[in-house]
Order: C-alpha cells, then sequence, then structure tokens
C-alpha cells in the first residue's frame, strides 16, 4: 500500500499542492519553517484523522482563512484505489469520505491506512508525563484493534460520568456502583492488550536497538499499571471511600505509565542525547514492525528530522534498515538537500525528491 496522490488545501502554511509520490522513498528538503514537516501531518492526517502535532483543528487552517481540505489516492495491496477526502470548516463538524462516501464516525477510518511518525516531538515520550505514553500506546493499539478503540471511548466516557458523579455532594450510591460496575469489562480489556503490546513492543525494540547502537547497552520497557496488583473491581471497593473523599476515581488504567529504561536505569536520567534518539528510532521501527506483522499491510513511515543528533554511522545503518524489501513507502526530511539526496541514493534509486520553499512544493 502507498501514498500515490496527495492534494492540499489552506492545510498550515501549504496554502495549495498537488504532489505524486513514489511508492517507496519520498526525500522532502528545504529550511527550517518552511513547510516539510507540515507535509508529513498532512499525510499522517488522512490516516488519523486529526494532526500529530495539534490537539485543535483550527490550528491547521492556513492563517487567515476557516477552512482546510485534504484528499489522498492510495493504491492498496490488490491494486485497487481508495480516495480518502477530509474537509474541516470552522464551527462546523469534520468530514471524512472513502471513496466519496463519507463515515458515519471517524473512528471507522482509523486502520484503514496504518501510519508511523518519527518527529523530534517523540522526546515528549520520554521527558513529558505519563499521558503521553498511554497515548502512544493508545495510537497503536486503536489502528490495530477495533475492539481495542470501542473499549477506551467507553472506558473514558464512564469516568468522565464516574467522576462528575463523585463530585455531586448528593450522589447515588446505586449509580455510583452501577458504573464501577461498567468499567470494570472495559479496563480489564486495556489493560491485557497494554500488557501484551509492551512485551511484544520490547523484544522488536531491542533488535533494533542492537542494531543502531552496536550492542552497546541493554534497553527494557516496563510497564506499570494499578490492575498489577488486583483486578479493577477489587481495586475499586478497596478504594471507594477515598475516591468519595478527594471526588475523583482514584485508580484505574488512567494511571498507568511505561518506564523507558537504559541498562536498568531511566533513560530521561542517563541516556545522552544521540542514547535517546536512538531509543526512540528502535521503539519506533519496533512499532512500524509490530503494526507490519498485526495488519497484514505494510504501514507508511514519517521520518522527521531523523539525522539531526545521529552519527553518520547511525544514519547510514538506519536508512540500510528502512530501504529494505521489508519496508514499504517512506517519506524523510531534511534541512540539507545535498546530504539527504547524496545518502538515500547510495541504498536505492526508487526514490522521488520534492524541495519545500515558503508552503510551496516542487518536485526536484
Amino acid at each position: 500500500m502507498y501514498l500515490k496522490r496527495i492534494i492540499l488545501q489552506n492545510f498550515k502554511n501549504i496554502k495549495v499542492a498537488e504532489l505524486e509520490f513514489s511508492p517507496k522513498i519520498n526525500c522532502i528538503s528545504g529550511n527550517n519553517g518552511e513547510g516539510k514537516t507540515n507535509l508529513l501531518d498532512a499525510i499522517y492526517y488522512l490516516s488519523m484523522t486529526k494532526s500529530f502535532f495539534l490537539s485543535s483543528d483550527q490550528y491547521t487552517f492556513t492563517y487567515e482563512t476557516n477552512s482546510t481540505a485534504l484528499n489522498g489516492t492510495y493504491i492498496m495491496d490488490d491494486g485497487c484505489e481508495e480516495k480518502i477526502a477530509i474537509s474541516v470548516k470552522k464551527s462546523e463538524e469534520k468530514i471524512v469520505k472513502r471513496n466519496q462516501k463519507q463515515y458515519s464516525k471517524l473512528s471507522e477510518h482509523i486502520g484503514l491506512i496504518p501510519i508511523v511518525m518519527v518527529s523530534p516531538a517523540d522526546t515528549s515520550l520520554i521527558n513529558d508525563s505519563g499521558d503521553e505514553r498511554r497515548r502512544f500506546m493508545n495510537f497503536i493499539l486503536s489502528q490495530v484493534d477495533k475492539n481495542y478503540l470501542l473499549h477506551i471511548q467507553a472506558y473514558n466516557q464512564i469516568l468522565m460520568q464516574r467522576n462528575k458523579l463523585l463530585k455531586n455532594e448528593n450522589f447515588s450510591r446505586d449509580i455510583l456502583d452501577t458504573l464501577s460496575e461498567q468499567i470494570v469489562p472495559h479496563a480489564d480489556y486495556i489493560y491485557n492488550a497494554r500488557k501484551k503490546l509492551c512485551q511484544q513492543l520490547i523484544a522488536l525494540a531491542r533488535e533494533y536497538y542492537s542494531k543502531l547502537s552496536g550492542n552497546k547497552e541493554v534497553i527494557e520497557l516496563e510497564y506499570k499499571s494499578d490492575l498489577d496488583a488486583a483486578p479493577m473491581n477489587i481495586l475499586l471497593n478497596r478504594e471507594m471511600f477515598k475516591d468519595i473523599f478527594l471526588k475523583y476515581t482514584t485508580v484505574g488504567i488512567q494511571r498507568d505509565d511505561i518506564l523507558f529504561l537504559l541498562n536498568g536505569h531511566l533513560i530521561r536520567k542517563c541516556g545522552s542525547q544521540g542514547q535517546q534518539k536512538t531509543f526512540l528510532l528502535s521503539l519506533k521501527l519496533a512499532q512500524y514492525a509490530l503494526m507490519d506483522r498485526l495488519y497484514g499491510i505494510t504501514p507508511i513511515l514519517l521520518l522527521d528530522d531523523v539525522f539531526d543528533k545521529l552519527d553518520m554511522n547511525r544514519v547510514e545503518l538506519l536508512l540500510s534498515m528502512v530501504t529494505s524489501e521489508s519496508f514499504g513507502q517512506i517519506f524523510i526530511t531534511d534541512s540539507n538537500k545535498v546530504r539527504i539526496s547524496t545518502i538515500v541514493n547510495t541504498f536505492t534509486a526508487d526514490c522521488a525528491n520534492f524541495y519545500v520553499e515558503n508552503g510551496e512544493i516542487n518536485r526536484v
């Protein structure tokens, strides 16, 4: 599967663009701030119906406009075309269409076009709160498991209702018990899915880290959850009076986290910038390999500014991996046009080059 053509209108600083891509490697160069990352984000948006970077759609609009539109034509593994169209207007419902037929729910689209984004923003997985690491798990599992997406949506809805009820001084204990009972199966499903995911990811991430680092360090992923100690129903019963006193749900998978370890120590405390970058690359490549295995469809890989903080040896190792037959369509950005084309051309001739300046994108 690959993205054959994209048409953009008023997406961030890209006023209009119509581009045809290589089914293998696509190199996007240009100075910083010109729009390279915005093009990758548009490709991501067509898969996930939202920006990789922004929580609000209105910030995807070109300055002084009130709407954006994206169209992508994909060639699937069976040779058939899939046309995805997304239009967003200020204060209106987002419209997502597949082959001119509108989805009734945006979640129905998730998983059709698997995608993995590697970005400098990934440092938030190491340095920020557990919210980022939970979002990372949800991103993977929501694409490969439709049931997981339904469970996480249901869990969050019931959790919101339960917390709202707890804030009410005269709440009904019967309603609280009902909500507690309803949330349990969703928590159990999510917990088991996340635990299995981390086990699968670390096995793959170790392989990639070993190749990129030369077997210099050992990495670990350690999944942490309240449900490690007891099932959700027991935890809720045990913490009932604490929840009532504090007026919110104090236990559950909303508190889950992953510890990223390097030689047994937290990588955010002991890892250099290069080691952290190598770890994140290994984690995202592990995500890619796992999604490929579970889908049976090779994801699109977006590599944004991956050369930064990597020595040339690791850059060459990375490119030798991603240009192999086991990887599908890839988009790579770099501020140095000569560097990116020279390095990539040593591994494959199946490459399209694009140059971005002030939001205008031209094939070189």
